[in-house]
């Protein structure tokens, strides 16, 4: 049986790389929490078995997961079970990369220096740097984050801790493949708990997608229905501009005009042709061969966007936009005018501005930054270079 330690145990990675592993059979799963201990102590009581509520399918048993083990508990389990994994995967949101606005690894950030002076690892990158470092035989190391060429650039992250903290690493046993994951899994209410008779359960869409770098050292599951390719980015692009971009762009204009939900602000028909166009635009930036498929997959999306079974929020959505506006954004700007993606970055702008006036902490990690840029003589300028955006003032801000 070929084993998975997985990073980051929230909903998608239930729905997504723990639902394909559970068809694909003959693999396990071991968790590892960063900080929270909320997924093991819920899961444990149920053998770390739970409910899969799937939209217009019903229920599914996942029994995939053996244990889910604890950062601040101490590092020493976490890194046994690293030694014993084929795969070491991650779900840790843009954030838990710990990149800078240059998509190197910010040296400076605490968690990191925390790690590199030789305290309890706390981080990704230092988990695997420091295994990676002691480890003789092959693994793959997965990332299955919103990135755009997410394994290449978390490869870059542990290269340069490992440089900084005086790591040797034999680059020969490990690959980095990049990947696009794609499924709506909102968070879990009480309602879903109740009608999947499970406080654990999970819900999501029946849609789900997977595109994988065919770049493996170590054996790997039968995973049915992934796309192993041998260039991620066109489809990164396509579901980070669009799908993420139109996500984003319905967050923040959407929690403007007083909508709770994804469902009720693309019903709006002002945002619905709004989000429409914004998908034109951003699609307008593909490379040339994925231009053809943007009519239909922006019609997809607004279906799937519409379901309200899903009731997916838009706050849920809204956090972090620090990390996740350089990618659904800038990068179509930078690619090509767009003055419904530029809308969506003022959009931000005011959500950030109107949360800070009202006392409301923001939930990103540059939550101070953006206080401080709001609170600013030149405010919008400054929200700009929070998110390495200055460069396109002009576009942005007209």
């Amino acid at each position: 049986m070929g084993r998975i330690v997985h990073f980051g145990l929230g909903n998608f990675a239930r729905a997504h790389l723990l639902d394909y592993t559970s068809d694909a059979g003959g693999w396990d799963v071991i968790g590892v929490s960063l900080r929270s201990t909320s997924a093991r102590d819920g899961l444990a009581p149920q053998h770390f078995n739970y409910t899969l509520n799937v939209q217009g399918k019903g229920l599914k048993s996942i029994q995939v997961l053996v244990d889910i083990l604890v950062a601040s508990e101490g590092p020493e389990a976490i890194l046994g079970a690293m030694h014993c994994a084929d795969i070491i995967s991650a779900t840790v949101t843009e954030k838990g990369y710990h990149l800078g606005a240059d998509n190197k690894l910010d040296l400076r950030d605490p968690a990191i220096i925390s790690d590199l002076n030789g305290n309890p690892l706390q981080t990704l990158i230092g988990f695997i740097a420091h295994h990676l470092a002691a480890r003789c035989s092959p693994v793959t190391i997965l990332s299955c984050d919103n990135r755009v060429e997410n394994g290449t650039r978390l490869q870059q992250a542990v290269a340069s801790f490992a440089q900084a903290a005086g790591l040797k690493i034999n680059w020969d046993n490990v690959r980095f493949p990049n990947a696009m994951v794609d499924r709506i899994t909102p968070a879990t209410t009480d309602a879903i708990r109740v009608s999947s008779a499970d406080p654990m359960a999970v819900p999501t869409e029946a849609f789900r997608e997977w595109v994988l770098e065919d770049n493996f050292a170590a054996p790997r599951p039968n995973w049915p229905d992934v796309q192993f390719v041998q260039d991620v980015r066109p489809h990164e692009l396509r579901k980070l501009r669009i799908l993420n971009g139109a996500h984003s762009f319905l967050a923040y204009a959407g929690l403007a005009q007083g909508y709770s939900y994804v469902h009720e602000a693309i019903a709006d028909p002002y945002m619905r042709r709004r989000t429409k166009q914004l998908m034109m635009e951003a699609g307008a930036t593909l490379p040339s061969d994925m231009r053809d498929q943007v009519p239909d997959y922006a019609n997809a999306l607004l279906v799937r966007f519409g379901n309200v079974e899903l009731a997916h929020r838009l706050d849920q959505i809204a956090m972090d936009g620090s990390q996740k506006l350089p990618y659904r954004f800038l990068e179509t700007l930078r690619a090509g005018r767009g003055p419904i993606v530029a809308e969506a970055v003022r959009s931000w702008m005011e959500f950030c501005r109107v949360q800070t006036d009202q006392g409301r902490a923001l939930n990103d990690p540059k939550a101070l930054d953006i206080a401080r840029a709001v609170r600013s003589k030149n405010p919008k300028i400054a929200l700009l270079e929070v998110i390495g955006g200055a460069d396109l003032a002009a576009l942005i801000l007209g």
